[in-house]
């Protein structure tokens, strides 16, 4: 597969469309593979909760627009922020095993690629950090 502009704009577009404000895209080769690759549309506005993967690392590149990820203590303090910009300085970040982090999306038509180890797993109630 060719990732394009027609592919990221078409995701972005569907990013839109989505109440949640992003769209993913999978990346595996078939629900066998044991891996985790996927695309990522965000829109400004979407809500992604402050979370940890308790079995993997987590690989994040910007490949269209801005983010800022932000990262957490286990009292939900704010411990570092960072923004990724697909035109700026810092274009890709990889997040240590069972560390807290969230993101904010700076701005419209952003796209990321992600990338964990294994197949994949929904969040477990212990991954998501309580407010």
């Amino acid at each position: 597969m060719v990732i394009d502009n027609n592919i990221l704009d078409s995701l972005s577009a569907q990013a839109k469309a989505n109440p949640r404000l992003r769209q993913a895209m999978d990346l595996r080769n078939s629900p066998d593979d044991l891996s985790q690759r996927m695309l990522n549309a965000l829109e400004p506005g979407t809500i992604m909760p402050r979370h940890r993967h308790m079995a993997s690392s987590e690989t994040v590149t910007m490949l269209r627009g801005k983010i800022r990820w932000h990262f957490y203590d286990d009292a939900g303090k704010e411990t570092e922020s960072v923004v990724l910009d697909a035109n700026g300085d810092v274009r890709c970040i990889n997040v240590e095993k069972a560390r807290w982090h969230s993101l904010e999306c700076l701005e419209s038509g952003s796209v990321l690629f992600e990338s964990k180890d294994g197949k994949y797993e929904p969040l477990r109630e212990e991954e998501i950090m309580s407010l």
